[in-house]
């Protein structure tokens, strides 16, 4: 654990730090997985919307 000595013989604890990297931009497989996600996405809440104003319009 890091620490440094302050005046008066106090320690101080610091978290630690994660180490920094660079992020990588996503493959074709990732880019293609993220347009059927966003498609299912859309799908299944356009769907649940379709679902909730048919059953409320019912009554």
């Amino acid at each position: 654990m890091p620490y440094t000595t302050e005046e008066g013989g106090r320690l101080n604890n610091f978290a630690r730090e994660p180490k920094v990297y660079q992020a990588e931009p996503p493959s074709k497989t990732e880019q293609r997985n993220y347009v059927f996600l966003g498609i299912a996405a859309l799908v299944l809440v356009s769907g649940l919307m379709f679902v909730a104003f048919s059953v409320s319009s019912v009554s």
